[in-house]
């Protein structure tokens, strides 16, 4: 059984979730060592490890928070601060960098792995593959809808032509050093599309088509930050220039932008991207329900919280 190194970053702000995050992976059936990385500069804490209790403490405040979240968790666990670029990607990379394993997983710290997500996948990866991923349950409110790709495996195409959320970030398991997170992304906003993106380039991702993680939308720190969703869409586009050639892929894109536009009440811009959407692809919903919500008929908070309900997103 080839060991895992499982990757949480996490700001410290989400206790209760984090402990289930870390539990989960853990009780996974196959060899796991966790490592939560706390998104501060290095310069906060040093490296400890968990149970608190066991060892000294950090210096830094964050990482002594964190740590005492996971105190009297069972299992080898690691708390160290981010020492790489501030953000979500650089986190990642900090986790990575500090696993001894031959495969990493990614797990948000909001998120929970389900019995069984890791024997599906690294049993998946012995065909050849490089990089996994898995189905999701998305949990909103009281609402769980599980959103599955009807797929063995995940090419670039498919992830030009959508993003797939189903492919998501706390599903990925793949060989260390074959890949790291891009540290460039803008408040790393689209960094996992795009990783997963560069994997699929190399070789197809298999795909593991049940829901083995429960992902959480309620509480992320993403969710309504338009300018930098903005930002990330701009990002991509610049990175991949074969998401405007496909036009299916390319309206969605486009229509991603006009919302977000009119979430942050920029009229002229809004519609700017919904013409370019309606150009692309008449039939992309996302452009009527822009130019709506540019037009004050319903609040861009409504619409989201709407399609999470449904396990989508806009």
């Amino acid at each position: 059984m080839r060991p895992v190194g499982v990757v949480i970053p996490t700001r410290g702000d989400r206790p209760v979730p984090l402990r289930e995050a870390v539990e989960a992976a853990l009780a996974q059936d196959w060899p796991v060592s966790v490592v939560v990385v706390v998104d501060t500069p290095a310069q906060e804490g040093v490296p400890v490890d968990v149970p608190a209790q066991q060892g000294a403490p950090p210096d830094g405040t964050a990482c002594r928070d964190v740590a005492a979240q996971l105190a009297g968790v069972s299992g080898p666990v690691r708390v160290l601060p981010n020492s790489r670029t501030p953000g979500l990607p650089g986190a990642r990379n900090t986790g990575v960098d500090a696993c001894d394993t031959d495969l990493v997983a990614f797990c948000d710290d909001d998120d929970v792995w389900l019995p069984g997500k890791l024997a599906a996948q690294v049993q998946a990866l012995r065909d050849g593959a490089e990089f996994a991923s898995c189905g999701i349950e998305v949990e909103h409110g009281r609402h769980r809808v599980a959103r599955l790709a009807g797929v063995p495996a995940v090419t670039a195409a498919d992830l030009v032509r959508s993003r797939m959320v189903m492919v998501h970030s706390s599903t990925f398991l793949f060989e260390r050093g074959r890949l790291w997170a891009d540290e460039s992304a803008p408040a790393g906003q689209n960094e996992d599309w795009d990783l997963a993106l560069r994997a699929a380039k190399r070789r197809p991702i298999a795909y593991v088509d049940r829901p083995l993680v429960r992902v959480r939308w309620g509480g992320s720190h993403y969710a309504a930050r338009w300018a930098d969703r903005i930002a990330g869409l701009d990002w991509m586009l610049a990175r991949h220039p074969e998401l405007a050639v496909d036009s299916r892929g390319a309206a969605r894109v486009y229509g991603q932008l006009a919302f977000g536009h009119a979430a942050l009440g920029h009229r002229r811009e809004a519609a700017r991207w919904a013409l370019r959407t309606f150009a692309a692809r008449l039939g992309e919903p996302r452009a009527p329900i822009a130019l709506a919500v540019a037009a004050g008929l319903v609040p861009a908070r409504a619409v989201v919280s709407m399609l999470h309900n449904r396990g989508h997103g806009i």
